[in-house]
């Protein structure tokens, strides 16, 4: 299972912050596609890290079994 954590205004959309989906492996893209499809985000704006390190939601990468996966909200620099 794969751990999706849900933060900020995705978290509101969600109704949750985390939830654990069942995939042994998948893309990181494919991941996105079914979120999006499940809560319809539109136009929220969100980052994304993979095991507490920020990966681009374009990067080819593959998901393994007990990754977990953080929708993070923009970050303010200061």
């Amino acid at each position: 299972m794969i751990e999706v954590k849900y933060f900020g205004a995705v978290a509101e959309k969600t109704k949750c912050e985390f939830e654990k989906v069942t995939f042994s492996e998948v893309s990181l893209q494919d991941l996105l596609r079914n979120l999006e499809e499940k809560y319809q985000f539109n136009s929220l704006s969100f980052s994304v890290a993979v095991n507490q390190k920020i990966v681009s939601k374009t990067a080819a990468y593959n998901l393994q079994t007990n990754d977990i996966v953080a929708l993070l909200p923009p970050f303010a620099g200061g």
